[in-house]
């Protein structure tokens, strides 16, 4: 203990003690970053990479007894952190991919990943000979060239996915084409680091094979392995929330055992992760739980410090001469221009619009994942020329992330307008276009219509669907000043009586059995909120999903004897300032009993009947582009019923007309006002698509005021398990005038609220649609 050096080289918990402090010194000065970057909208791995190079050789670690703390004693740690923190990572990359799009759109993500990964190659390849020589000529110029081309041509995929999510566009098609062609672009980058690991290992041809078919064997028994425990732990845990701690790590040491097998075979874990996530259940229990957990852990703590270990391990101190610098110059100006001139190429191919081009390809410029992995193996494998090459080349990589970081928020925030969120109605939509949607609950009344309905708005089997379901809970005032959000983690609400309860467990539950049915995979979302701010998560939340329609529940629920309940006044008030303030359509479900299971199971024969009411104006048409959908699903039989006023019958004729020698019925509407103009061109393109065709009903009502239109409703009130119709008909007053004494709600405008009041005896629900309309003052929208 005389030695005054003892503490640094023979205490045992030394290394784990600068491990430890570093992670906490990384944590610290990035949220110090963070602080400060966030007003000027810079994305979160901006802050943390800054705080790696901060803390790194570039700045405090170049003081020699920092250095002596963080690199002598504790350097091997580094290397096996990183390993783990990537075999996370990339496993919940996977299990949040959107793998049915990626499989849709792998040609274009494919032809991204290829045009940019090609041009890098080439130059990396050009200018392999001047790097080798300028660095001395030792080492294998060979294993040089590879590692040039993985740093020229890798996108760091969880670099783009961050910062995606950071500016919200990752669920936008650039974002979702972004990432996806990043995937692919890691994958080549994998691919080549398994070739450098290989002259590495000096194995024979035969040994590859082997360790090959093992590689393959371990993925696909993961795979099924995973997949019969997660359905056993699912039923296992059928009346529980989420899964027990010690459930989630025997998945996560299959994980771990499954990775470093990998790894010690020579092969790169990043792909074995990543499928296994992307191929893992998602519906259930388990891949709930495995979300809800890994998420906090991942996005808190494992990406600050994987991100800022890429700063970390960058030393530009050593860009002291000439040479050097000309070096990490030329390299870094061709991974602009290749990365850039192959992106935008492929994107002229697939015809992409420039400004999107351009964002892709500042997105595919990122970089700090297979890259350091590549010169980590090459410079321990001393296959490298010197370590300057691997100290400059981690310049390289940690410099152009750091460019490229606030260049990308820029043209974001720049182009906010054609980049961000773009609200298509319904009414222009096409039925066979993928439908996002969001449908929300308080509770589990109204879930099983609810699910019914998003099984409905899928339409044809083969039309793509991204449903998300969030469950809103009120936030009582008095535990307001108690919580720092508004919503918080999952395994932060553990008090069940006022946040949710056993309603979770049957919300899952109901999703759960509609996975199993359908295929189709509900995302859930939480929500703890006070009723006064409520509007704004659900608002923001469809702003940032990119959600063509709000699906929201009425404040009444229906009784054992038929009659609808008024629930919490705040459900109403919500639902009010939704319809007023939200940048989507947004409809308002009336649930009276349908029944969700005959409406998706498939083995079911049995037809659910829907009525469309139009009565004319944007909302109706809204309604109308909706039915579309519900009417090409195969238990769905729909019926639009039009109304007229009797005196329209000779100014707006509905004809058949059978071109003559031809099969085509084309519906021709003669009417001379112009604001009937786009409720009859409407018509006449969904009559001529979908009536003609039968796939869809159609009937004309023909009434002189609303006391006729309210007879005619009431004639129909039992015929249909589902009337949908628009807020307002506009330019049709005269129809819906004295239907009855009072708007009781007029949130549902006045053909709506007569369906929902207790006076009218309805079997059926009822769904009331706005269009988006911008909000202006003195609009009675409520």
């Amino acid at each position: 203990m005389d030695d005054p050096d003892c503490l640094v080289k023979g205490d045992l918990f030394n290394p784990i003690l600068a491990v430890g402090a570093q992670i906490a010194c990384l944590l610290v000065i990035s949220h110090f970053f963070l602080l400060l970057l966030r007003p000027l909208g810079q994305p979160a791995p901006v802050a943390q990479i800054l705080a790696g190079f901060v803390l790194g050789p570039s700045c405090l670690s170049h003081i020699e007894n920092v250095k002596v703390f963080f690199f002598t004693n504790a350097a091997d740690y580094y290397e096996t952190m990183a390993l783990y923190a990537r075999i996370i990572i990339m496993f919940l990359i996977g299990l949040q991919i959107d793998f049915p799009y990626l499989m849709r759109n792998l040609r274009a993500a494919g032809v991204i990943a290829c045009g940019s990964s090609f041009i890098c190659t080439i130059f990396a390849i050009v200018v392999t000979s001047f790097i080798y020589q300028e660095m001395g000529g030792h080492g294998s110029g060979i294993t040089m060239c590879l590692i040039l081309v993985v740093i020229l041509s890798n996108t760091a995929s969880p670099y783009v996915i961050r910062f995606a999510h950071d500016l919200r566009f990752a669920s936008s098609d650039v974002g979702r084409l972004a990432i996806s062609s990043s995937l692919l672009s890691d994958s080549y980058a994998v691919v080549l680091l398994i070739i450098i690991q290989r002259r590495q290992q000096k194995y024979t041809v035969a040994n590859w094979l082997v360790f090959g078919l093992l590689y393959l064997m371990i993925v696909v028994a993961v795979i099924y392995v995973n997949r019969y425990i997660a359905n056993w732990l699912n039923r296992r845990n059928r009346n529980l929330k989420y899964l027990k701690n010690t459930e989630i790590f025997i998945l996560l040491a299959i994980l771990f055992v499954a990775a470093t097998s990998v790894e010690t075979m020579g092969f790169s874990s990043i792909i074995v992760c990543f499928l296994i996530g992307a191929l893992f259940p998602r519906g259930g229990k388990t891949g709930r739980t495995l979300l809800v957990k890994l998420s906090y852990v991942v996005h808190n703590f494992i990406l600050p410090m994987y991100f800022g270990y890429s700063g970390f391990k960058a030393d530009v101190t050593l860009i002291n001469s000439f040479r050097n610098f000309i070096v990490v110059a030329v390299v870094l100006l061709l991974c602009i221009g290749g990365k850039v001139t192959g992106t935008l190429a492929a994107c002229l191919y697939l015809k992409i619009p420039l400004n999107e081009g351009v964002l892709l390809s500042f997105l595919m410029n990122l970089k700090g994942h297979v890259d350091l992995l590549a010169l980590t193996v090459g410079v321990e494998s001393k296959v490298t020329s010197s370590q300057i090459f691997y100290n400059l080349m981690m310049a390289v990589v940690v410099i152009n992330s750091l460019i490229w970081g606030p260049v990308i928020a820029f043209m974001v925030r720049k182009e906010s307008d054609i980049l961000g969120y773009k609200h298509i109605p319904m009414e222009f939509q096409s039925p066979e276009s993928e439908l996002k949607l969001l449908a929300c609950v308080h509770g589990p009344r109204p879930v099983a219509t609810m699910i019914g309905l998003v099984a409905a708005c899928k339409g044809p089997a083969d039309v793509a669907i991204t449903p998300y379901l969030m469950h809103l809970i009120e936030l009582p005032e008095k535990s307001k000043t108690n919580l720092l959000y508004h919503q918080k983690e999952e395994d932060e609400l553990s008090d069940d009586d006022n946040y949710g309860g056993n309603d979770v467990v049957e919300i899952n539950e109901a999703v759960d059995i509609f996975a199993v049915e359908t295929g189709v995979i509900i995302h859930q979302v939480k929500v703890v909120s006070p009723f006064a701010s409520m509007f704004a998560d659900v608002c923001e939340f469809a702003e940032i999903t990119r959600a063509s329609i709000i699906i929201l529940p009425f404040h009444k629920h229906q009784r054992i004897d038929g009659k609808l309940e008024s629930g919490k006044e705040g459900i109403r008030t919500t639902n009010q300032k939704v319809l007023r303030y939200a940048k989507c359509s947004v409809a308002i479900l009336v649930d009276r009993g349908l029944t969700a299971g005959t409406m998706h199971t498939s083995d079911s024969g049995s037809l659910q009947h829907i009525a469309m009411l139009f009565f004319g104006g944007p909302d109706d048409r809204e309604a109308l582009g909706l039915s579309k959908r519900l009417g090409m699903h195969h238990h769905i039989n729909l019926t639009v019923i039009r109304f007229l006023h009797a005196s329209e019958q000779r100014e707006s004729s509905l004809k058949a007309n059978t071109a003559q020698g031809e099969d085509d019925v084309l519906m021709a509407i003669t009417d001379h006002d112009p604001e009937n103009e786009a409720d009859n061109t409407a018509l006449t393109d969904f009559f001529n698509r979908y009536v003609t065709s039968g796939q869809v009903g159609y009937i004309e009502k023909l009434v002189e005021n609303g006391g006729e239109t309210a007879s005619a409703l009431r004639d129909m009130a039992d015929m249909y398990a589902m009337f949908i119709v628009g807020k307002r008909g506009r330019g049709h007053a005269t129809l819906t005038t004295g239907m009855s004494d009072w708007e009781e709600c007029p949130e549902l405008g006045k053909v709506g609220d007569f369906l929902a009041s207790s006076d009218f005896d309805l079997s059926g629900s009822v769904l009331v649609v706005q269009q988006h309309r911008h909000s202006k003052p003195g609009d009675e929208d409520q």
